[in-house]
């Protein structure tokens, strides 16, 4: 295993009974990069997803996250791995405040009175160095959350999920609700994240998506990991021939 990658797949399958949703599914994500996953639905891009991000167990193979082994197949345990995902329903609490909702179940607390509260100071500030350094622009951060647009609801989860300098971020369709302009502005975001120290790890019907924002393209398919495409040497076109199993898989190690 190198530790030169933020996560390595080797022959991950996952059976439910008699059906087998994945097979044999090798891939690699570096630290720093941005990797996308595509193919049809129920190709298997869900379950792979799940088991990355813990709330799905192997059946059998290995994963391993910055070169070590996971053990413990769980959300929370994976969360001390350093893995954050962000969910298609984003999981935000409409009545809380920008700031409120990047924190939201990891509150810093200051003591007072003998008590122990929420120290909202602290996390104004963090949350406002966050944003900044990430060059998101708010009216406020004190508004609630649904007085947001789509794309800015969907920014604040990822700014969420990376505010607490995780290995890895996994995005479920990040732009399935919203319009190409919409999106622009979430897919800079995207972009920017390597030079948070954080891998991604995309999964999106939307090709456009994957070929603006990722290094390289995984094809899935029927559960197994189908071909291996450079974003900078393909198309839509070269995906979607892919995805329909045209093209021989372009890497040896995925036949």
């Amino acid at each position: 295993m190198s530790k030169n990658l933020a996560v390595e797949a080797r022959k991950l399958t996952k059976n439910y009974h008699a059906i087998q949703a994945i097979a044999d599914a090798t891939f690699n994500i570096g630290h720093a990069e941005i990797v996308g996953f595509a193919g049809d639905n129920g190709a298997g891009k869900s379950t792979l997803m799940k088991m990355v991000a813990g709330s799905v167990q192997a059946s059998t193979g290995q994963l391993f996250i910055d070169g070590v082994e996971r053990k413990v197949w769980s959300p929370a345990a994976v969360r001390d791995e350093g893995v954050e995902m962000v969910y298609q329903d984003l999981a935000l609490c409409d009545n809380l405040n920008v700031y409120e909702n990047i924190f939201l179940g990891r509150e810093p607390k200051l003591r007072k009175g003998g008590m122990l509260v929420l120290d909202h100071a602290t996390m104004r500030k963090r949350a406002h160095e966050l944003l900044d350094r990430l060059q998101v622009h708010l009216k406020s951060l004190v508004d609630p959350v649904s007085c947001l647009s789509g794309g800015q609801r969907q920014i604040i989860a990822i700014c969420r999920a990376i505010a607490f300098s995780p290995k890895l971020v996994i995005m479920d369709e990040p732009t399935a609700a919203l319009s190409v302009s919409a999106g622009r502005p979430l897919m800079d975001l995207i972009r920017r994240l390597p030079s948070e120290s954080t891998a991604v790890m995309i999964v999106s019907h939307r090709l456009s998506d994957l070929i603006e924002t990722s290094n390289r393209i995984y094809v899935v398919g029927r559960g197994a990991m189908v071909n291996e495409l450079k974003t900078s040497e393909t198309t839509e076109h070269a995906l979607l021939r892919a995805m329909a199993g045209l093209d021989e898989p372009v890497t040896g190690e995925l036949v």
